[in-house]
């Protein structure tokens, strides 16, 4: 009873659902047409809720999905006549046949997003069409193919078919499901939401939105095979038609996109209103035109959907008790035990690395990047070595975010080398240089806002295994490891919260822990401190300082001197786009290029008989800025 109750309310729903459509037919048996609806239901439920996973999921809206009904449905089709088997025994061939497709036009299109991507998927039903009209030898052109009637008794009715697709509706839902509890459901989610910051993390985004492409037709193809038995018969036009793909478009729109109900629910609501339309609309033409205004209705009124819209309404009305920071904003840090741990995690990474520490990590040689007649980083050279805090700084538009970007692959550079841990790296894609152990945070944070602060944190992938790509993110090792790293940032406690709830310098720190989670060597931190509360400012600068006692080494981009000055040895002065001065604190403070180009005469040293009027001001004033920054 206890674990039937830890169970989520909508699952409980679900169950129960679930029982009263295994009943309906045995206590309603005689009835084939209300059986007929039902079972065309469970159809686009299986298509939506298929077509969700690349869809919904990653964010990449495709048209022409039920090529893959017409697909499983023609596979089928042919084996049957060609060999005489019996449809529903070769039906998950037809599933087959819909991977092997999907994973030849994935590895072409997914190359495109957005109306292009969309265009292109409407191209490609289309093109099934016209194969299946021409290849008479096997299609039997637009003649069709027609399959021997069912085997069993006409008493049966369409309960047997009912019955196959209520088990891969099914299916189907649990399989959406355990994709979701994975990493890699959560890099579908982390493309959808920033595709570029999910590469930076280690998502091989390439390898993610295929597979998810292939994983979103198998059950399509399968039931297309049931389907094909179902009608009899099978035809071009039939099979691969533009309004069955904008069905299910609405389907899942209508429900909630990217849910794992919202589908299921939106398929029922729609097959169910196409019905009476045909029957007490006057037929075809009125669904046709009905389905095109519900769909403007609901881009309109219901943009999230009719599940994530109910549930929204739910939370206002129901608000979850949340913890927060006490009044000085001070955050509950890790166990003594959990930091060690995790401290002797990150260095056992650190000491299977060859390079010694103070040996040169990250070596940039002759870089430059080009816009138009801008030259945002021109023939810059830097070297960070094994162990350091070093600081890049330099007015701003001097080419410090540009320089991240082409050292974490978000940027091709025009010319030069990048080298790190004794690889070159500027072919590579980003979230290879990732798995080698390069990561970054970015300027203004760039967090999955709809995620979890533990989703976020599990999404990134430490190596490019497919063990670690289908580990539970849920629970588990990596979901346990999330939890003792958000620990280690105080920010344990939020873990179930979603991430866009969080402050901007909570969020500064989800994105810390985010990167830890790649087991880094090097991270790149862009404006650390930028618009973060000072109260967390002391706990932010005391999470780098323990890591970097763990063999991290970081590089860091930063307005804020006093900080730098404090935190950071050694410090790169950049301006126009290459270094001008580099050295210890105590050294570029007094540069006199440096003065020039930057930091200017505030903190231009006091000369002749007003250095030592101004002594005892400078160090009272330096005193209150090390004790501001501590």
């Amino acid at each position: 009873m206890s674990r039937l109750r830890a169970l989520p309310r909508a699952h409980l729903i679900a169950g129960l659902c679930l029982v009263v459509l295994v009943l309906y037919p045995v206590v309603n048996p005689w009835q084939p047409y209300p059986q007929g609806v039902m079972l065309l239901a469970f159809l686009l439920a299986i298509q939506a809720s298929s077509w969700n996973i690349i869809s919904g999921y990653a964010g990449y809206i495709s048209l022409g999905h039920s090529m893959f009904l017409g697909l499983g449905s023609y596979t089928v089709g042919v084996l049957a006549v060609r060999f005489g088997v019996n449809p529903l025994w070769v039906a998950p061939l037809g599933g087959v046949t819909a991977v092997i497709i999907a994973v030849l036009i994935g590895s072409v299109v997914l190359r495109t997003r957005g109306h292009a991507f969309v265009i292109i998927t409407i191209a490609m039903l289309l093109a099934a069409q016209i194969f299946a009209v021409n290849l008479k030898s096997i299609t039997q052109g637009s003649d069709g193919i027609t399959l021997e009637l069912p085997f069993w008794d006409r008493d049966f009715q369409n309960i047997p078919f009912y019955y196959v697709y209520l088990i891969l509706l099914v299916l189907t839902v649990l399989f959406s499901a355990w994709i979701r509890r994975t990493k890699f459901g959560t890099g579908l989610v982390a493309i959808r939401e920033d595709e570029g910051k999910a590469a930076s993390i280690g998502v091989n985004t390439t390898r993610f939105k295929i597979v998810a492409y292939a994983a979103s037709s198998f059950f399509i193809g399968m039931a297309g095979g049931v389907y094909a038995y179902y009608l009899s018969f099978i035809n071009p036009v039939g099979s691969f038609a533009i309004l069955g793909s904008v069905t299910i478009v609405l389907a899942t729109l209508t429900g909630g996109r990217g849910t794992l109900y919202g589908p299921v629910i939106g398929a029922f609501i729609v097959q169910v209103v196409s019905e009476a339309a045909t029957v007490y609309g006057g037929g075809s033409q009125s669904r046709v035109l009905l389905f095109g205004l519900a769909l403007m209705v609901v881009v309109l009124f219901l943009p999230k959907g009719l599940l994530p819209t109910i549930e929204a309404w739910w939370r206002r009305r129901h608000p979850e008790e949340v913890e927060y920071t006490d009044q000085t904003g001070a955050l509950s840090r890790a166990p003594a035990t959990t930091t060690e741990r995790v401290r002797a995690e990150l260095a056992a990474v650190n000491a299977e690395d060859a390079i010694a520490p103070g040996e040169i990590l990250l070596d940039v040689r002759g870089v430059s990047k080009r816009f138009g007649g801008l030259t945002a980083v021109d023939n810059a050279g830097l070297t960070v070595r094994k162990g350091t805090i070093t600081a890049l700084i330099g007015p701003n538009g001097s080419g410090k975010t540009t320089l991240f970007n082409l050292i974490s692959g978000g940027m091709a550079a025009d010319s030069g080398e990048i080298w790190f841990d004794g690889r070159r790296i500027d072919g590579m894609r980003p979230w290879r240089r990732g798995h080698l152990g390069l990561g970054r945070t970015y300027q203004v944070t760039r967090l999955f806002k709809e995620m979890t602060v533990q989703e976020n944190v599990v999404a990134p992938l430490p190596d490019s295994r497919w063990r670690t790509m289908f580990s539970d993110a849920v629970g588990g090792h990596e979901a346990a490891r999330a939890r003792e790293l958000l620990d280690i940032v105080g920010l344990g406690r939020f873990a179930n919260q979603p991430a866009g709830a969080l402050s901007y310098g909570q969020q500064k720190l989800v994105e810390l822990a985010q990167v830890l989670m790649l087991e880094p060597k090097l991270i790149l931190l862009d404006e650390p401190a930028g618009g973060v509360n000072p109260s967390l400012l002391g706990q932010l600068t005391e999470v780098i300082r323990e890591l970097n006692r763990s063999g991290v080494t970081f590089l860091i981009v930063e307005h804020n001197i006093p900080l730098v000055l404090d935190l950071c040895d050694p410090v790169v002065v950049f301006s126009h786009g290459a270094p001008i001065a580099e050295g210890p604190p105590e050294r570029i403070r007094t540069d006199p290029l440096v003065l020039d180009a930057y930091l200017g005469d505030d903190w231009r040293p006091a000369e002749d008989g007003a250095a030592d009027e101004g002594a005892g001001e400078s160090d009272r004033t330096e005193t209150a800025t090390r004790e501001a920054v501590q």
